[in-house]
């Protein structure tokens, strides 16, 4: 029995349609591909203009036929009652209705009407096809955060059992519980690992350290799927190596679809099928592929909500090889609210500082994990986790090496921790500033 199928169905998801549906989209020539998605966006916008009050009144100057007269809406602009957002006909009762992680700092509650959720799982399981991974018979490995409420608890036990996956906490990394997920390996046919990239690469390194590649115990592996934090290169050679199988970076957002999937020729092939990215400078103006600019979507399908040039708060870039039917996401280099502004003025994307920093203190293996904070312009806090304390030497090399790379005169302070705070979703955010 295909069980995960079944579940869909069963929540009014018709996913036989929608793989269909998108079979039929992909079997497209590139010249009915072009001309459909751009009648897609032309009807999705015509069908809220029309049937959508909350987007009629923020639309009011667009022209269904100058893409650049559709306004941008940001994360902001949904904050307000789910029920004033929703187009006629649909109401919190027969819709997907879900809430934002709020790792962009703008958490809100978004609705997608069942046929554009049946599409999302269509594209999902499409990807992952890539890979030999079937959702009714794949066993999955999963990383990723529970509800802690008894409720939310026994309602993700309950998906993950339709879902034909065990989940493994995300909140505890210790080699305790390390050990007991080793021995899950052991025992089950796990066919996939799937969830966030930080408490995975945590287990890669506790593998290291135990000289375990997962495949020699668990020889039914095929692949790990990574996503919701970034993915650095060294962390993905550490994994594909302790892992044995090949590491895959997944880009998401649960308000719209997945955006791009890494494919068999290591492409970040972005989703083209129900969505239409963008990259955009500050003034809303398209950039040229190649250059990094805020990343906007338009969600094809969902008639329910509008996601129409949607800001999702990520800056990245499209690669030059890059076409209409299949966009290369080129970069991601963090949320637009990821930035560090510098007392000389300059911005520096907050990555920037774990780069440095992730160079300098974990080359050792002493240091598991970290997140950097901005306390003032000029003032920098390093929360790490670690097996013994890190030199004075290695601190004044990490401070040395931003002073190089950004500017004279940044203070940096370190703070050796039990264990890192996360959001409740789960997630590690590498770096906040309070300003």
């Amino acid at each position: 029995m295909r069980l995960f199928d079944f579940s869909l169905k069963i929540n009014g998801f018709d996913i036989n349609k929608a793989k269909s549906t998108l079979a039929k989209i992909q079997a497209k020539k590139d010249s009915e591909f072009k001309v459909y998605v751009e009648n897609q966006k032309k009807d999705i916008v015509s069908y809220h203009l029309e049937h959508n009050s909350f987007y009629r009144a923020y639309g009011k100057t667009i022209n269904i036929e100058d893409w650049n007269s559709v306004p941008i809406i940001t994360k902001r602009h949904l904050q307000q009652p789910i029920e004033q957002r929703l187009s006629d006909g649909y109401t919190p009762n027969n819709v997907y209705l879900n809430k934002t992680s709020g790792s962009s700092g703008d958490p809100f509650i978004f609705a997608k009407d069942k046929w554009c959720h049946a599409m999302t799982w269509a594209e999902i399981i499409n990807r992952f096809s890539w890979y030999g991974i079937d959702f009714n018979t794949s066993k999955q490995a999963r990383f990723y955060g529970i509800p802690l409420d008894k409720k939310g608890y026994y309602k993700e036990r309950l998906k993950d059992w339709f879902s034909n996956r065990f989940r493994f906490s995300v909140f505890d990394l210790s080699d305790a519980v390390f050990e007991k997920a080793l021995k899950k390996f052991k025992t089950t046919r796990f066919e996939f690992i799937n969830g966030y990239t930080s408490p995975i690469v945590q287990f890669a390194k506790f593998l290291k350290q135990k000289n375990i590649v997962l495949t020699t115990i668990c020889p039914s592996l095929k692949v790990c799927i990574v996503t919701s934090e970034m993915l650095f290169k060294d962390d993905k050679a550490l994994m594909e190596t302790q892992f044995g199988v090949p590491i895959v970076n997944e880009y998401g957002a649960s308000e719209l679809d997945l955006i791009a999937f890494e494919n068999t020729n290591d492409e970040w092939q972005v989703n083209s099928e129900t969505l239409y990215v963008e990259v955009l400078d500050e003034n809303n103006k398209v950039l040229p592929i190649g250059e990094e600019g805020r990343i906007v979507i338009t969600s094809l399908y969902n008639k329910a909500h509008p996601f129409i040039r949607y800001d999702i708060g990520d800056i990245g870039s499209l690669s030059t090889e890059s076409t209409y039917r299949k966009p290369i996401l080129q970069q991601l280099t963090g949320r637009t609210n990821d930035i560090a502004i510098l007392p000389s003025g300059k911005k520096a994307a907050g990555l920037t500082f774990y780069y440095i920093t992730k160079s300098v203190i974990e080359n050792d293996g002493n240091v598991s994990e970290f997140i950097i904070e901005q306390l003032t312009l000029d003032y920098f806090k390093i929360r790490f986790v670690s097996r013994k304390a890190i030199s004075k030497d290695k601190k004044g090399l990490i401070t040395q090496e931003m002073e190089r790379y950004l500017e004279p005169g940044i203070k940096v302070d370190f703070e050796r921790v039990n264990k890192l705070k996360r959001t409740k979703a789960g997630k590690l955010k590498q770096f906040v500033s309070s300003l």
